[in-house]
């Protein structure tokens, strides 16, 4: 059958069926044995044939660190860029490749180090792409290092005294920069990873997911409260747009406000209908849930926790090109490379 143009780009005219494996590249995967890494790929993986779009349309950018090894695993256009500028090129291809769906995989110290503004601009600009921040608290493939996200007194080969310096927290961080969408999850949870990356998909907008990942070889278990079976359902509260904030083992606990802070209150003693309900759309409520993990007795919130709808930077951009084209026509390069004042050297 003879391909058709759609959106640029050849393609058959009927539906295409996949599975993870067509996702799946012919490169080895090569990271330590129970990295967190894995269960990210295959969550991906997963969930990208649930979406009725040609493995062609994709593409997945990164900068440096483990997590950007990403592309390579990926049966789909990718590019490994330089270290933290992976959130440049990925604007740029939309603006100039809107057809395309962007991804962004990224690590807490490629994304919020040295590649911190260039993930600002991403943000607040609202380019239409989906941002993978892996979170393992630690400097891996630098072999260990802290890194950004890694708490005060964190003892590492760069902070052999424990470090001194106050961690960025992701999630506020991308409220700061005015994210339209801001969402967590965690390795260990396969189907809440493939429910927050579809719905992230659906959102027109920055999409910035922090994913807790371990690294079991420099930061073994940081994450394992919100992880190890015994002791996860009273540490994680896993948020539900317009649901009662409801938490532990036996769903026996739940989220309140005492004034203008969160406490955690039994239901023994509490009735449901004085529970905090999540409203995604709350940006008030956003702000208090991205501190809530560093309060003690407080359970540290997954989910989405911020979305708003409002226009992107690609769209806007291409709106300007277009009304352009109509005012002054196609253009021409050439020429404008040799007008106004230039000059000839021989």
């Amino acid at each position: 059958m003879n391909p058709i143009e759609k959106n640029g780009l050849n393609v058959l005219p009927e539906k295409q069926e996949y599975t993870a494996k067509d996702f799946s590249s012919d490169a080895d995967v090569r990271w330590c044995p129970g990295c967190g890494d894995y269960s990210i790929l295959a969550q991906v993986q997963r969930t990208l044939p649930r979406i009725d779009r040609r493995k062609e349309d994709y593409t997945f950018i990164s900068g440096i660190g483990c997590s950007s090894r990403f592309p390579y695993y990926m049966d789909c256009f990718g590019l490994h860029s330089i270290h933290g500028r992976a959130t440049t090129f990925a604007t740029g291809l939309k603006v100039t490749r809107p057809d395309l769906s962007v991804w962004v995989a990224t690590g807490d110290g490629d994304g919020l180090s040295i590649g911190g503004n260039h993930m600002m601009h991403i943000l607040r600009r609202n380019i239409n792409c989906n941002i993978l921040l892996f979170n393992n608290q630690i400097y891996g493939l630098t072999k260990g290092q802290y890194s950004p996200t890694s708490e005060v007194g964190k003892k590492t080969k760069s902070t052999p005294f424990g470090s001194i310096d106050t961690p960025v927290n992701p999630v506020r961080f991308a409220l700061g920069c005015g994210a339209s969408y801001v969402a967590r999850t965690i390795d260990r949870d396969a189907k809440h990873q493939q429910r927050i990356y579809e719905d992230a998909y659906y959102h027109k907008g920055a999409s910035f997911i922090e994913i807790y990942q371990n690294c079991n070889i420099f930061n073994d278990g940081t994450f394992g409260h919100l992880t190890e079976r015994d002791v996860k359902a009273d540490n994680l509260l896993v948020l539900e747009h317009g649901k009662p904030m409801i938490f532990g083992k036996e769903s026996d606990k739940g989220i309140r406000l005492n004034g203008l802070k969160m406490e955690g209150a039994s239901l023994a003693d509490v009735p449901e209908a004085d529970l905090l309900v999540h409203d995604e759309s709350s940006p008030e409520l956003a702000h208090a849930l991205s501190i809530m993990h560093v309060q003690p007795g407080l359970p540290t919130p997954i989910g989405v926790i911020y979305r708003e709808e409002r226009e992107t930077y690609d769209d806007l951009a291409n709106e300007q090109v277009e009304a352009a084209k109509q005012k002054f026509g196609e253009g021409d390069l050439e020429k404008l490379l040799n007008e106004g004042e230039m000059w000839v050297v021989s």
